[in-house]
């Protein structure tokens, strides 16, 4: 029956609780003669359990309370210059900076739980949401699965990351920078860029195998060159900026163009910063709303990327800063997917350059490309958004990593070099039904002076001559500073200012063109390197999600994504279940220029296929599965075995077990169970981690679970928690909470006599894992439970010892008795009054007194005591005195 209880005896329980927990267990009284109890170490999380003994190993927790108010007002009394920080999203959480003195949190009558704040590694950092089809990261995962970034190593400028995390295991260079606390910002970068998926389906990055570096970006000028080439650094991402605008040409500009030449492969990526409805306040376009607003002179570097960030919908999303550089140039370069803002859209692309990368490599021997030709791809397969052409928002579009590795591979590119006055040509064939052809030149430019009001340096210019002598040029911006001006859509002629000139054309005839590149002005001479790729744009659709091995969440909204080449048209959305003959239209007027459908899967598990139909043409999926993600859950991790169990997933007809090798989850066992005995326990336990997959009838994978640790915070042997229940009569009731009970024998309620524990209830496990325990109290006092648990095996498992503290109604319990004198004497009256006391001693003197207002328990120092035998005058308000003798020991 539940108690109902004034405030004044809420408080009574908890003055109670906060007494008796300074001896090893906490009392909570819910009425007279109800059982009380006390342990401070059930409060504790596992991890710190063991630290009784070590107190100082830790300096902040994260403590849950039930009374914020209450809870403060006790730290400022008992916590030594404790720091208390309010969790935002939970006013009863706090982290709390107490060195040394968690036995005091464990025993504070406010708190409910204790757990650790400072830990230096967790499992996973998961990331919810990311949408890899945005920028087409998904398809190259599909369609070339060894396109990893496997050998190349990404360096992450800024704080260090979380090198921990499992989705970046085996794959971490060495660094003293993980000696610091790891940055959340950071690690998502991390994960963007080469996350391996092993925490969750959604930890997956652009490039799942490459090593990461970590640089400090304390340092804002580039990292010592000899070191970059040591650790093999290809690609080093810089998602930060300072507080202020800066368009000039500075030292760190400089710098970095200059190590772009000292390090030829080696590109930089920066975020443009997220700033871009902010007005520059000096230069070329001060006073302009919202242009020019770049936030860091190091990002108007030339031979370095720019990105910019867009929206779920590949709009350029507004807090995305804007260029120009200071000079006219294009800033920024390009745009990516960037839901957390410009700090996403630059990670996403630093991890699509190295699949740039490694399509290169691959294809040429080990070498890697030049800065110049990976930027060149990049910018070149870039989908144009907002206005056409390139333009200060979006520069040359948005990031596509299908097409960019696809250049690659299929070597559309030419590298040449070029002397001042002189023209390199190159011949170039385009095929009949192209619906665009679109060409990129980029170099690596000298550093310029700092401060230059002009960076350019080494000035080269293409063109594309037909076979009929039409000469085509590149696009260019006007950079007069106007707003007008600035939004002025591309138009062609003579670039005197970047070192990126792009050429597109409309439905080129076929034949052969040829493509000139003049040095204009090569004034660091004697020639200069450059790079040109070049993609033929046909008309039609490409998925980009679904794609062939996706699994898609049983009755979720998904982010249908496509790529369509072609004039603005609508077309009819379908699905149907794999191996159904007919189709079940979803859409009739899909907007395919949008390239985006928000859908909601069906709610059986089943594979399907989508497809688009445009006049008479089709497009369909590949085969895609939908289903839930099994709840994977640790049953127990005994010494010598663990168990995993999983709830059944509907359409599933068996299940495959993963667990975390080396750098990646790879398949242990494949079972139609939802369970999985484990041979591996004790501390071996801790470093394992395992998955599930539900497997679909005619073979799919679905979605995947979430990866757990057997090291988990409740993956004990069995037992995850055994409590007392506080009842209104001389029983006490425990609440056995059981990870499993698959091969359980026994479950026994055990009670400390003089001889030992001994058996005082006996329970055969059924199928639920809560079990409920009892025993009659026979007289007031101490008592002391624990439960023991028999395996089938034979072994035996015991829980934490619960102690129990029964007084009956009326009367008054005194303990310790003896007590060595320092150590505090406590009594209890189980009616919850107040109470005033006095000591006396052999003589019949007052040696002291106090009262426990509002409560019904007292307690009071024994310090300086001589040994022998007092009184104790106990007076319960309105109540009769109960005199105790003490014995006080030395």
């Amino acid at each position: 029956m539940k108690q109902q209880y004034g405030r004044g005896a809420w408080k009574t329980r908890r003055i109670v609780a906060s007494v008796l927990a300074a001896l090893g267990g906490l009392l909570a009284t819910e009425a007279a003669a109800q059982p009380t109890r006390a342990t401070p170490a059930s409060r504790l999380a596992p991890a710190l359990q063991a630290e009784g003994a070590q107190p100082a190993r830790r300096a902040t927790y994260r403590v849950q309370v039930h009374d914020a108010a209450g809870f403060r007002q006790w730290a400022q009394q008992h916590l030594r210059g404790a720091q208390l920080r309010p969790y935002p999203a939970d006013a009863r959480v706090f982290t709390v900076h107490a060195p040394g003195q968690l036995s005091k949190l464990a025993e504070c009558p406010w708190v409910t739980f204790v757990d650790v704040a400072d830990r230096e590694a967790k499992p996973e950092k998961e990331i919810d949401g990311v949408d890899l089809g945005v920028n087409r990261i998904w398809p190259v995962h599909q369609l070339y699965p060894n396109l990893t970034g496997q050998g190349l190593t990404v360096s992450i400028k800024e704080d260090s990351f979380n090198g921990a995390d499992i989705d970046f295991k085996g794959r971490v260079v060495t660094s003293t920078l993980f000696g610091s606390s790891p940055s959340d910002h950071a690690t998502v970068m991390a994960t963007l860029i080469g996350g391996a998926s092993n925490s969750a389906p959604t930890g997956r990055g652009a490039a799942s195998r490459v090593q990461l570096a970590a640089s400090n970006y304390a340092q804002l000028m580039p990292d010592d060159a000899a070191q970059l080439s040591a650790n093999k650094v290809s690609v080093q991402n810089h998602s930060y900026g300072v507080a202020a605008i800066e368009n000039y040409y500075g030292l760190e500009a400089r710098a970095y163009d200059q190590q772009t030449r000292q390090l030829p492969a080696l590109l930089h990526v920066f975020s443009s910063g997220n700033v871009g409805n902010r007005t520059p306040g000096s230069g070329t376009y001060a006073g302009l709303a919202g242009v020019a607003n770049i936030t860091g002179q190091f990002k108007t570097s030339k031979n370095t990327l720019c990105v910019g960030a867009t929206d779920v919908l590949g709009r350029v999303a507004a807090p995305s800063s804007r260029g120009p550089a200071h000079d006219g140039r294009l800033k920024p370069e390009m745009v990516a997917l960037g839901e957390g803002g410009t700090s996403d859209a630059a990670a996403v692309v630093s991890g699509i350059a190295a699949l740039v990368q490694q399509a290169y490599r691959d294809e040429h021997n080990g070498q890697l490309p030049p800065a110049a030709l990976a930027k060149a791809v990049l910018l070149n397969s870039a989908d144009d958004v907002g206005r056409p052409g390139p333009d200060f928002e979006a520069g040359f579009g948005q990031a596509d990593a299908l097409g960019a590795v696809q250049t690659m591979l299929d070597r559309r590119f030419v590298q040449g070099r070029v002397a001042n006055g002189a023209t390199g040509t190159f011949a170039l064939a385009v095929p009949a039904g192209v619906r665009q052809l679109k060409l990129t030149l980029a170099w690596a430019d000298p550093e310029a002076a700092a401060n230059a009001s002009k960076a350019l340096v080494n000035d080269l210019d293409m063109e594309l001559v037909s076979a009929s002598g039409v000469r085509v040029r590149p696009w260019v911006l006007s950079a007069y500073p106007h707003r007008d001006s600035l939004k002025l859509p591309a138009r062609r002629g003579v670039d005197r200012l970047n070192n990126v000139e792009q050429i597109t054309v409309a439905a080129p005839a076929a034949g052969t063109y040829q493509i000139q590149v003049q040095g204009a002005a090569v004034a660091a001479g004697p020639e200069q390197n450059f790079a040109i790729a070049y993609e033929f744009e046909n008309e039609g659709l490409t998925w980009t999600n679904p794609v062939g091995g996706t699994a898609l969440r049983a009755g979720q909204l998904q982010r249908l994504r496509w790529q369509w080449q072609g004039p603005a048209a609508t077309g009819t959305l379908s699905y149907r279940a794999a191996g159904a003959s007919t189709w079940t239209i979803i859409d009739t007027n899909v907007d395919l220029g949008l390239g985006l459908y928000a859908w909601t899967a069906p709610a059986d598990a089943a594979a399907g296929q989508l497809r688009l139909e445009v006049g008479n043409t089709a497009y369909p999926t590949a085969t895609f599965a939908i289903s839930q993600a099994p709840l994977v859950e640790v049953g127990y991790v005994c010494t010598q075995e663990s168990l995993l169990t999983w709830e059944p997933v509907p359409g599933a007809t068996r299940y495959q077990v993963l667990r975390l090798g080396v750098n990646a989850l790879e398949p242990l066992a494949t079972t139609a169970d939802t369970a999985l005995l484990l041979n591996v326990g004790g501390e071996a336990a801790a470093m394992q981690y395992y998955s599930v997959v539900p497997v679909l009838a005619d073979g799919s994978a679905g979605v995947r679970a979430r990866t757990v640790s057997l090291a988990g915070a409740n993956n004990r042997c069995y037992v995850r928690s055994f409590l007392p229940r506080q009842l209104v009569t001389d029983q006490i009731t425990f609440d056995l909470v059981l990870g499993s009970t698959f091969r359980l024998r026994a479950v026994h309620l055990e009670r400390e006599t003089p001889g030992g524990f001994q058996t005082v209830q006996t329970v055969t496990p059924g199928a639920q894992p809560t079990i409920e325990l009892r025993d009659q109290l026979p007289e007031p006092g101490l008592y002391r439970y624990r439960a023991r648990l028999e395996t089938l095996a034979g072994q035996t498992v015991y829980s934490q010892v619960e102690n129990i503290y029964y007084a009956r109604p009326g009367d008054v319990l005194l303990f310790p008795n003896p007590v060595v004198a320092g150590t505090a004497a406590t009594f209890i009256e189980a009616n919850g009054l107040a109470m005033r006391w006095q000591l006396i001693d052999h003589l019949g003197r007052l040696v002291r007194e106090g009262e426990a207002p509002e409560a019904s328990v007292g307690q009071f120092d024994t310090s300086n005591l001589r040994a022998g035998t007092y009184i104790v005058r106990i007076t319960p308000a309105g109540g009769a005195t109960v005199v105790r003798r003490l014995v006080v020991l030395r």
